[in-house]
C-alpha cells in the first residue's frame, strides 16, 4: 500500500474521466519521478477479457506515450496471424494509475490502459476496447451516451498448504452477515481501500447469499470508462485476496447447490445531458426510449447471451431457484424477471440486466447491450407487460400462456442465438464474431467430449 503521506496527495490519480480532466505527457513524467515509479505497465485484453500486459521500464515513457511500443499480435487470443503480427499500443492517458499492492522498497509502478493499433495507425478491429469504442460513436450519432453500473459478485476460497487453490469457502455466512460469521469482512476492507486509492467511488460492499461469496458495489460511469474499472476490479480483487492467501474467482457457479456469481449491470441512456429513460408524464414515469430500450434487451438477449455468459460454467448458474434470472420477461421491483426497473427516478432512471456474469468481457458484453437498445429505439421496439408476479413459482403452462420465453439453457444453444443475430454480430464486428465463435465453440467442444467425475460417479460401477 502506498505510505500516508503519498494517500493524501493520490487525489491526483483520482479524477473521473467524464469531468474532463485527463494528464498531460507533462503530468505523467512529473508523477513518474514524484511517487518513483519504476514500471509501467501497458495493460489490455484479450477477446475472452482475460487481462495481459506488457512491463516497460519508467525510463521508456517517451516512448510509452508516443506510442512506439510494440507487440506481437500472433501470440494473443482472437488478434493476428503470424503474418500480420506487428502492432502498437496506444495508452489511455485517463488511465494512468498507481498500482497500490506493487509497491515494493519505495518503488511503484503504474498502469495504462491501452487501445491496439495497426502497423498503418488504425484502431485494430479486434482490440474489444477500440470496438466498444466503435459502437460508443455509433450511438452518440443517433445523440444517445449509455452509463452503466455494474455489480460485479465473486467468492473467496482458501489455498491449501501448498499454495493450491480449493473450493472451500473462508466462511460459512449469509446475505448481509457480520463478523465473526464474515470471514471475510478484513479481506473487503482492505479491497475497498485499495479501490479508493485508485479513485473507484465505493458505494457498498457486504457479504453475499452464498458461503464465501461477496460483493463491492461501485458508482455507474459512461461504459468505457465502466468496462476499464470492471478489469481494474477484477485484478485488485484477486491481487488483494492473494496477499491474505486467499483465491479469489469471479467464476459463476465454482459449487454446486449454492447460488452463483452475477454482475446485474444498471443501464442508462443519456441525451443532450439528461436521463432519456426518464419522462415524468409518462407510464411509470419511464420514456418511450427506456420502454424501446427494453424491448431491444429483450428481443436480443438470446443472442447475446453467449457474450455475457460465456463460458460453459454459466449455464450451470443460469437454472431456477438459485436467484439468478432465468425467464424473459421485465418488471418494476419483481427480481424474478430479466429485467427489472429500480423504484428510483429522475435522473438515477435505469433499468437492470439481471443475467451476466463477471467471466464476461466486459467491453464486448457492454457493445452488445448498447446496439441491442439501439436497435430498439431505431425500430421502435416495444416490450410486453411487465410481469409482477414470481415467474419461478409459475407452471411451464402458465409461462407459456403469458408468453414468457427462457434464457439459453447451454453454451452451444446461446451460441447457436449468436451465429443468427445481425444485430450483436455487428455489435462484436466480423472479426471480433468469428474470432469469438471459433473459440467459444472449441470449448464446448472440449466439454462436450470430456469424461467428468459425475460420469464416472453415475455409470462406471453400473454399467
Amino acid at each position: 500500500m502506498l505510505t500516508k503521506r503519498k494517500e493524501a496527495s493520490m487525489t491526483e490519480f483520482t479524477h473521473k474521466r467524464g469531468d474532463g480532466k485527463t494528464f498531460s505527457k507533462e503530468d505523467v513524467k512529473r508523477l513518474i519521478g514524484e511517487y518513483n515509479i519504476k514500471f509501467i505497465k501497458l495493460q489490455f485484453v484479450d477477446i475472452n477479457g482475460q487481462v495481459k500486459n506488457m512491463t516497460v521500464p519508467s525510463e521508456q515513457i517517451d516512448k510509452i506515450m508516443n506510442n512506439e511500443i510494440m507487440l506481437d499480435g500472433s501470440s494473443i487470443k482472437g488478434f493476428r496471424s503470424i503474418e500480420t503480427s506487428d502492432m502498437f499500443f496506444h495508452p489511455d492517458l485517463t488511465t494512468f494509475q498507481i498500482l497500490p499492492w506493487r509497491e515494493k522498497d519505495g518503488a511503484n509502478s503504474a498502469r495504462l490502459i491501452c487501445d491496439i493499433y495497426n502497423v498503418d495507425g488504425t484502431p485494430f478491429e479486434g482490440c474489444p476496447r477500440c470496438n466498444l469504442k466503435r459502437v460508443m460513436e455509433a450511438a452518440e450519432k443517433m445523440g444517445f451516451s449509455m452509463n452503466i453500473g455494474a455489480e460485479a459478485e465473486f467468492f473467496l476460497f482458501a489455498k491449501d498448504k501448498d499454495g493450491n487453490v480449493t473450493t472451500t469457502t473462508q466462511d460459512h455466512a449469509g446475505y448481509y452477515d457480520v463478523g465473526p460469521e464474515d470471514l471475510g469482512e478484513d479481506v473487503r476492507s482492505d479491497i475497498v481501500l485499495t479501490l479508493q486509492e485508485m479513485g473507484f467511488d465505493i458505494e457498498a460492499s457486504h457479504h453475499e447469499v452464498a458461503d464465501g461469496q461477496h460483493e463491492i458495489d461501485f458508482k455507474y460511469s459512461d461504459i468505457l470508462t465502466a468496462a476499464d474499472n470492471v478489469t481494474t476490479f477484477k485484478v485488485a480483487v484477486r491481487a488483494i485476496a492473494a496477499k491474505h492467501n486467499l483465491h479469489a474467482t469471479f467464476m459463476p457457479k465454482p459449487i454446486f447447490g449454492i447460488n452463483g456469481s452475477g454482475m446485474h449491470c444498471n443501464i442508462s441512456l443519456f441525451k443532450d445531458g439528461k436521463n432519456a429513460f426518464y419522462d415524468e408524464n409518462e407510464e411509470y414515469q419511464l420514456s418511450e426510449v427506456a420502454k424501446y430500450s427494453v424491448g431491444g434487451m429483450l428481443k436480443h438477449v438470446k443472442s447475446f447471451t453467449a457474450v455475457t455468459n460465456p463460458l460453459v460454467n454459466s449455464y450451470k448458474r443460469l437454472v431456477p431457484g438459485y436467484e439468478a434470472p432465468v425467464y424473459l420477461a421485465w418488471s418494476l421491483a419483481n427480481r424474478s424477471a430479466l429485467l427489472r426497473v429500480p423504484a428510483k427516478r429522475g435522473v438515477s432512471t435505469r433499468v437492470e440486466l439481471r443475467s451476466p456474469d463477471p467471466s464476461c468481457n466486459p467491453y464486448l458484453a457492454f457493445a452488445a447491450i448498447l446496439e441491442a437498445c439501439m436497435d430498439g429505439i431505431r425500430n421502435k421496439i416495444d416490450p410486453p407487460a411487465p410481469v409482477e408476479s414470481n415467474i419461478y413459482k409459475l407452471t411451464a403452462k402458465e409461462r407459456k400462456k403469458q408468453r414468457i420465453d427462457s434464457l439459453p439453457g447451454s453454451l452451444a444453444e446461446a451460441l447457436e442465438y449468436l451465429d443468427k443475430s445481425l444485430v450483436t454480430r455487428a455489435a462484436l464486428g466480423e472479426h471480433i464474431f468469428s474470432e469469438f465463435m471459433t473459440s467459444k465453440k472449441k470449448e464446448w467442444d472440449s466439454f462436450r467430449t470430456y469424461v467428468s467425475k459425475w460420469e464416472l460417479d453415475k455409470y462406471l460401477a453400473r454399467y
